[in-house]
């Protein structure tokens, strides 16, 4: 009589580490970094939530040294005039600090040629972006100087002069051209990197279809640079909003606080004005927080919902 064989599913010995060893190693590796970004990111966000329902000064325990005061912070926000010509600002930042990402496009685009002399040009527009915003910030002001200054050295020349920085109309207009400079080599480093990937046969393509110059740049190359043009917003704007280097160096604020943004009255409430009002400073902290979360949230948005259009 033949024997029929056991065709029963064995039970699995291995242990459910081994089990799920695929899909949980990935995360292994991840979890340093994920246990570093939620204590010095994540946390300190939601803790400045809540220090701006306080009236504190920092000293002590917040619960026991501060006082609990709801949504007065941000009622004060709503009257508080040094508060809105930093928002303007940093409006005006925003807007015009976008401007390094079309430059440095061109910049990128003149660059990605085989000529001679080409690495020496590459290093000298990207020399800008290894410099710290402290040199940045005190050659700028060294160049605005209104009788020695490199500008107005030349505008002498045609009998003009200005003093950018000493004036309330033309102060925050002189530290964004200044931060403009590093902003515009960054976003040529990413738009150099992303023109090393796109696709040649594209390119001949589209010339074996009459495609050149702007036509080219607009439906052939301008397409295969999303991710990079993706990440030039996101961190120009993340630059624009949180620009609080420059306007320290340059101005500290001045003349007559006409330079202040979010991220520099922030400061002034929490640490450098007398009785430091920590509560208050985080309350602008939350505001510039939130102005941040949206435009980065809708670049997100846009950018899956063009990666589900394509599929």
């Amino acid at each position: 009589m033949t024997a029929v064989p056991d065709i029963r599913p064995r039970a699995d010995t291995r242990s459910w580490y081994r089990r799920n060893e695929i899909a949980i190693t990935p995360w292994l590796f991840l979890a340093p970094g994920l246990l570093f970004f939620a204590f010095y990111v994540i946390f300190p966000i939601f803790q400045s939530f809540q220090v701006s329902f306080y009236d504190w000064d920092g000293l002590g325990d917040l619960t026991e040294q501060g006082r609990f005061i709801g949504l007065d912070n941000y009622r004060e926000l709503a009257g508080d005039r040094n508060f809105e010509i930093s928002l303007w600002n940093n409006l005006k930042w925003l807007l015009l600090y976008l401007l390094a990402i079309p430059m440095g496009l061109g910049i990128a685009l003149f660059l990605n040629q085989t000529v001679t002399g080409i690495r020496l040009y590459k290093s000298l527009f990207f020399f800008p972006f290894v410099i710290s915003q402290v040199v940045v910030g005190l050659v700028f002001s060294w160049f605005y100087l209104p009788d020695v200054g490199l500008l107005n050295v030349m505008l002498g020349w045609f009998g003009l002069s200005i003093n950018i920085l000493g004036s309330p109309d033309t102060a925050t207009y002189g530290i964004i051209a200044a931060g403009l400079w590093p902003q515009t080599a960054y976003c040529m480093i990413l738009y150099l990197t992303g023109l090393n990937a796109v696709d040649p046969e594209q390119i001949e393509a589209a010339r074996l279809d009459g495609a050149k110059g702007p036509k080219m740049l607009w439906y052939v190359i301008l397409p295969q640079l999303k991710p990079a043009t993706f990440i030039a917003f996101v961190v120009t704007i993340i630059g624009a909003l949180r620009s609080f280097d420059l306007v320290s160096i340059m101005t500290n604020g001045g003349p007559f606080g006409s330079t202040r943004v979010l991220s520099f009255y922030m400061f002034e409430k929490a640490l450098a004005e007398f009785g430091f009002r920590m509560g208050y400073g985080a309350a602008i902290a939350v505001v510039l927080f939130l102005i941040m979360l949206v435009f980065i949230a809708y670049f997100l948005w846009s950018m899956w919902r063009d990666e589900r259009a394509a599929r």
